[in-house]
């Protein structure tokens, strides 16, 4: 109880929300506008119908070889990004993952309750790392870690995407495992299927997604980039020879200017086909959207610099919302250690 009351100061629930929703990204590169437009904008709208954990998963980003200078560095800019876009510290709890030290004790714990089987079976491992010496045996056995960051915080919703689900049900399965084992220590959470926003292509190859992953910088709009940048990258999207402007998502020759359109209704909520309407030819079309994304990513912009110029109160305050899920993070861990007949 001597933990607890350490950080008595702080929301342990917030009692007019039912849900508690845990999701996490790691700090890898910058989120781009498809990560914003597909998922990130929900994260702030979310904070208004659940009681909201978002950690920057920073141990999931060493699972692969990283420069300290620039995983710091990514780390800082990542947690000022979503600061910027508008997750509300008073609102949710913002924190980075290695700040708590009981995600990796009970990833541990939860390595003990996972089986070697289980852990092969995982798809993230076998695409990435299965068949080479030289993969780090973290990349093995983060989907443990990954169970550990759910389960510390009681979490009752988890929004997964098709390429998470694995993991969550390998989380569910090993809380129902140490349930039965050791007794009832662990909420089972369930799967909530995440709001879906555009699905945003690369703006140079618009058959792909765009990702942050890309090494193609200018396929991509970074939620960084300057207006000069925005407005460039707009005019230099592929389209076609056509120069007609219609939204026809089922034909593979319009990928480019249906991208576009998309991008558009989903900065402004009106229709692509009511957008597409408006407009005769490309050059029109493309100067708009960047306008119109300008307005939209040069607040986030300024908001992200004027938080970094100075990090020691970002750092302050991200220490601050790792306290706060320290606080339940230390008596989860606590009961499952006991559970378990060790010493806490």
């Amino acid at each position: 109880m001597r933990i607890l009351s350490k950080f008595s100061n702080y929301r342990i629930w917030d009692m007019t929300k039912t849900k508690r929703v845990l999701s996490g990204i790691q700090p890898s590169a910058t989120p781009t506008l498809g990560n914003y437009l597909g998922a990130l904008k929900f994260w702030v709208e979310d904070q208004d119908e659940a009681d909201c954990y978002y950690l920057i998963v920073d141990l999931h980003a060493i699972t692969v070889d990283q420069s300290p200078e620039v995983l710091k560095e990514h780390t800082l800019n990542l947690a000022a990004l979503l600061l910027a876009i508008g997750i509300d510290t008073k609102r949710s709890t913002l924190f980075i993952q290695s700040q708590v030290p009981e995600h990796a004790q009970l990833g541990w714990l939860m390595e003990s309750t996972v089986t070697f089987g289980e852990l092969s079976r995982m798809t993230q491992f076998k695409e990435k790392g299965k068949g080479s010496n030289t993969t780090r045996a973290s990349l093995f056995t983060y989907p443990a870690l990954m169970a550990a960051d759910i389960l510390l915080y009681q979490t009752t919703h988890v929004p997964v995407g098709e390429d998470q689900k694995q993991h969550l049900e390998l989380a569910r399965d090993l809380a129902l495992r140490f349930n039965n084992r050791y007794g009832d220590t662990f909420k089972v959470p369930e799967p909530e299927i995440p709001k879906v926003g555009a699905r945003i292509m690369d703006l140079q190859d618009p058959l792909r997604k765009m990702s942050k992953s890309s090494k193609a910088a200018s396929g991509n709009i970074y939620l960084t980039d300057t207006a000069d940048s925005v407005s460039r990258k707009i005019k230099r999207a592929v389209t076609d020879a056509e120069n007609k402007v219609y939204f026809d998502p089922g034909n593979p020759q319009k990928a480019g200017v249906n991208n576009l359109l998309t991008i558009f209704g989903a900065l402004t909520g009106d229709d692509p086909r009511d957008i597409a309407e408006r407009y005769s030819g490309y050059g029109a079309l493309k100067d708009d959207l960047a306008n119109a994304l300008v307005d939209t990513l040069n607040p986030i912009r300024s908001r992200i610099v004027e938080l970094r110029s100075d990090d020691t109160s970002l750092i302050a305050l991200l220490r601050e919302g790792s306290a706060k899920a320290q606080a339940i993070a230390s008596k989860t861990l606590r009961n499952a250690k006991e559970a378990m007949g060790l010493i806490s």
